[in-house]
């Protein structure tokens, strides 16, 4: 079985090589066969993509798009219309955190983006596994995967699949595959992420698992559980021929020191993988350094908007070939999901020119993202308001940032606000802002559900003046500077906290 499974790999180690030795050619091939697929569409009729034959044109023709610009006709093809950003009906759809405007976002998972973008990435992520570990025998046993769930027939949207990205790919897995894998499909499918992850610690110590892929935020949460039911001191008792960890979602930093004790054998491996909700776009080609290999060949046309055009009304994309070194890029893609010149809000840096690689660095805007919540300035800024006018206080600034997770503690957000009149009660503020918050950040409601990946935020109400300290210690007291109001890491919040 390992020799037939190592013989297929090859096949994609061959076609990561073309792409990696022709990458202008094999990205032109990518939005010309998109254009063509798309242009019977409404979209390709009113942009006329079926006479674009240049970069250039299609740079022209068509505007950077976001979801605003594209969600009213989303929603069609949820309602069951067809032809609108691409052919015929798409039936699936991943929800994700949403905008400003929108708790969440749901994103076409078309046929043609299951397999030719999300299935082939993974393949490509599975193909440099066999080539970066000593002896791969992932096929041998079982991998363990830590999906969201799926809905079926969304009111109002009849006929249409809604879900995690991770569930709605894993729900179109052939029966073949879905054997090397657990939970089985009605575990892993389950609305109910809690009872789900009870049956997965019962089930799954009796399996012989080689593999665990999954946002470090939940596996950290499942290996917890793991540990707690079984009694043993390191993953690795409980399964020991566990190989490698696959994650992706949000930064591990945070979580290297807690996951060596988990996993105490210098062999064991980690492969970071770039897999969003809008496409799989990169993979840990060498384990010795922390950059991505960018997938090329994928069906996702990519291109690229300088730091220096992000706050512009009309920002001009640069194209692969013209990319630099260790400068921050915002990331466009074209896709065969129906987003065209589509900006997903990632920004990247490139750390190597042949092959292209990268390391995602962030958004666009200010956010916290350490355990896959994606909290937005724009929630913050509403939960706080809000809260605040339940409690008739007003706030005079504030600044957040995450507690990171050990082992044996919970992660979660600690703030500080100044208040410019009467403090409300701490814990009773505390409780109402963090109810708050998730309902309007769908992804920060999942992650506190049931105190599992997060606990309650933890507040710091601070004296008068405050950050106007701060401020000056900094030498940062003028018009132009503000207190960051989200930061993912501690540093501001932490000198802060000196001063309290």
């Amino acid at each position: 079985m390992n020799a037939i499974w190592a013989q297929y790999l090859k096949l994609h180690r061959s076609q990561i090589r073309q792409f990696s030795n022709y990458p202008i050619d094999t990205q032109w091939q990518q939005l010309d066969t998109i254009l063509r697929r798309a242009r019977n569409t409404e979209w390709g009729k009113r942009y006329k993509f079926g006479e674009i034959t240049s970069v250039k044109q299609w740079q022209d023709r068509l505007p950077l798009q976001d979801y605003e610009s594209l969600k009213e006709d989303i929603f069609r093809m949820m309602r069951g219309e067809k032809d609108i950003l691409w052919p015929g009906r798409t039936k699936y759809f991943a929800k994700s955190s949403g905008t400003t405007a929108d708790k969440s976002k749901f994103i076409p998972i078309t046929d043609e983006n299951h397999e030719d973008c999300h299935v082939k990435g993974g393949w490509r992520s599975v193909a440099i596994m066999y080539e970066n570990l000593e002896d791969p025998r992932i096929v041998e046993g079982k991998t363990m995967v830590i999906p969201g769930s799926t809905v079926h027939d969304l009111e109002g949207y009849l006929g249409s699949i809604v879900g995690d990205v991770s569930a709605v790919i894993l729900q179109r897995t052939p029966l073949i595959a879905q054997q090397r894998l657990f939970p089985p499909l009605e575990i892993a499918l389950m609305s109910n992420f809690e009872e789900k992850l009870e049956i997965m610690v019962r089930t799954g110590v009796q399996e012989d698992i080689r593999m665990v892929a999954g946002s470090p935020t939940w596996a950290l949460v499942l290996f917890k559980k793991v540990l707690e039911y079984t009694g043993k001191q390191n993953i690795l008792e409980v399964w020991p021929n566990m190989q490698i960890f696959v994650h992706g979602a949000v930064s591990f930093i945070p979580y290297k020191a807690v996951f060596a004790e988990f996993f105490p054998d210098p062999k064991f491996a980690y492969q970071e993988i770039y897999n969003a909700t809008e496409g799989y776009f990169g993979v840990q080609s060498d384990y010795g350094t922390e950059d991505m290999l960018l997938i090329l060949d994928n069906s996702i046309y990519y291109e690229f908007v300088p730091m220096e055009e992000w706050d512009k009304e009309d920002p001009k994309t640069i194209l692969l070939q013209d990319v630099e070194l260790n400068k921050h890029y915002a990331l466009i893609i074209t896709t065969n999901a129906g987003l065209f010149r589509y900006q997903i809000g990632d920004t990247v840096m490139f750390t190597c020119l042949l092959p292209y690689k990268i390391k995602v660095t962030g958004r666009t805007k200010q956010f916290i993202n350490a355990f896959g919540e994606e909290v937005m300035v724009s929630n913050t800024d509403k939960a706080l308001q809000e809260t605040a006018e339940q409690f008739q206080v007003q706030v005079s600034d504030y600044t957040v940032a995450p507690i990171f997770q050990s082992r044996d503690g919970k992660g979660g957000h600690e703030w500080i606000i100044e208040f410019q009149d009467a403090d409300p009660d701490r814990e009773a503020f505390a409780e109402a802002l963090d109810k708050k918050l998730q309902t309007i950040n769908s992804d920060y409601e999942a992650k506190r559900f049931c105190d599992m990946a997060m606990k309650r935020l933890v507040l710091h109400i601070a004296p008068k003046n405050t950050f106007m300290q701060w401020l000056r210690q900094k030498n940062k007291v003028s018009a132009q500077q503000k207190v960051p109001r989200l930061s993912n890491h501690r540093i501001h919040l932490e000198e802060i906290l000196q001063i309290l």
